[in-house]
Order: structure tokens, then sequence, then C-alpha cells
């Protein structure tokens, strides 16, 4: 059984009318439909826009769903009340895209990664602030700079400040919206190396939501690919990136740059009029499913 069941997940936004412009509705999610096993990294890939974010928030409930179902470990999150999902979110947890302005500017970091069992009730003081420090230790980061402020650490340092607060109640599921995206490229590898090795010393399991397919490639199991709110493409890695049907995901892939710059490249150009969204996920092979 899956750790993760997600099914027909729907979220659509209300776009204010004003003196001049109607009132609108935009569906942001659209259908969504996937699994993620226990101990697997999961990618969610698509441009800006795609609605992977959305999804991402969606299964923590930081934003409401319009309907669907998310299922962990046997319970509809969508269903729980506020107290089993106070529960439940110990347990998943998620790490954001910057770095900076997903960590308070007026606490130490100490009290940031504190601040879950805080709420949560963890623990006394003396507990707590042992547990922080072991975190800081597990996360790469010195234990001398507990009593520092996000502003003075650098981008990669204040990632793992998030990093340590996400895996402050021993989840077992991380949401990781675009980790490394803000980071520089020398720090990404680092961040992307430590991610692997806390999944395989603590049994985490990862969805990894990107746009850098190169990455994607490397460290996850498998891959949907998400386009205007829909899943168009979903299978194993190795099958979706040698393989590829669709022709966003085409599109995607042939954006990839070049490990040699000479050679010969051949940019697929998407032609919206060529995505018929309402297709429905094909079988094309194993796990292997396209909207074509």
């Amino acid at each position: 059984m899956p750790l993760v069941e997600v099914a027909h997940l729907v979220k659509r936004f209300a776009r204010r009318g004003g003196l001049l412009r109607r009132a609108t509705e935009v569906l942001a999610v659209d259908d969504v439909s996937f699994a993620i096993e226990a101990g697997e990294t999961f990618g969610l890939v698509g441009e800006s826009g795609s609605g992977k974010t959305t999804t991402g928030r969606c299964l923590l409930r930081l934003i409401e769903p319009t309907s669907g179902s998310v299922v962990f470990r046997g319970d509809d999150v969508l269903r729980l009340s506020r107290s089993g999902l106070r529960e439940a979110r110990r347990h998943m947890q998620i790490v954001f895209q910057d770095p900076y302005s997903s960590l308070n500017p007026r606490m130490r970091a100490r009290q940031i990664v504190e601040e879950p069992l805080v709420i949560h009730r963890v623990g006394d003081r003396t507990a707590r602030r042992d547990w922080v420090a072991q975190l800081f230790g597990l996360v790469g980061l010195d234990t001398a700079h507990l009593e520092r402020y996000p502003h003075q650490f650098s981008g990669g340092q204040r990632q793992r400040i998030g990093l340590a607060r996400a895996l402050a109640l021993h989840p077992s599921f991380l949401v990781l919206d675009e980790p490394v995206s803000a980071l520089d490229v020398s720090v990404q590898a680092q961040v992307i190396n430590l991610l692997m090795g806390l999944q395989r010393a603590l049994q985490l399991t990862y969805l990894f939501i990107a746009h850098d397919l190169h990455l994607v490639d490397h460290i996850c199991s498998r891959v949907a690919v998400m386009y205007l709110g829909r899943i168009v493409e979903v299978g194993p890695a190795a099958s979706l990136f040698e393989t590829a049907e669709h022709p966003y995901t085409r599109a995607l892939l042939s954006a990839i740059p070049a490990a040699d710059p000479d050679t010969p490249r051949h940019r697929v150009i998407l032609d919206p009029a060529d995505v018929d969204r309402h297709v429905p996920l094909k079988q094309l092979s194993g796990e292997h499913w396209a909207a074509i």
C-alpha cells in the first residue's frame, strides 16, 4: 500500500472582479492523481504556473483543496478534524523554496528549529534543546551558531535550518518545494547529497517538486510531469527520460543544457495547439503513462 495516495485532486482559485473586470475562476490543479511508495523520491516537474507547488501544498492542507482525496497512512488528510490534522502534520512536513523568506528574521536559529516542538508540546526545555543541537549536527551545521539570526547564515545554511525544522518532529514524509532552486550551483549539490543521505538514514519519503529535469533525473525514482494543472506524463525516471511521449515532456527535456556545449541540440518548441488537456492518461508500458 502506498504511503501517500492522491486521487482526483482539484484546486480552484477565485479571482475577484473589478470595475471593468468580471470575477473569474482559475483552475490551478485539475484532476491530479498519483501515489508515492514508502522510501521513494517522487518527482513532480513542470514550468512555473503548472500547478506543482499548489499540488504539494494541498497535500498538507497549507492550501485547502476544492475536491479530491489525499490518503496518508490510511487516513484521508482532507477529511481530518483540526486535531487529527495537527497530529498528521507531525508526520508530514515541507521544506520551502526560499530559505530566507521561510525563516522568521526575528528568531534565532535555535528558536526556529525548536518551534515545532514547542507547538506540539514535545519534551521539556532541556530535551528540546538537546534535540535541536542534534538536528543541527544532522544537517551539517555548527552548534556554535545556534544563537545566530537567519541573516547571519548563507543561503545554503539557511536551507539546512529549514530542513532541520522540518525534521524536528520525526516525520516520515517531506514535501521538498524546489529546495535548491534559490541556491548557487556550487551549494545545490551539497544540499542534494544531504537530502539523499538523510533519506537513507531516517527512512524518509520525498515529494520532490522542481523544474530542473537534470536534477530530477539524478535523484527521483519516478516522475510526473505537470502542464496547466494536469499530469500529462508519469513513469519511472529512466523510462520517461529515455522515451518521453508527450510533446510537453519532450519540450522540457530538449531544454536541458548539454554537458558538452558543442553537442548538436534539437530544441523542441511546444505548440499549445498540439496539447488536448482533456485527453486521459494512457498506459504505454509498465508504469509509464502519458496523455496522448
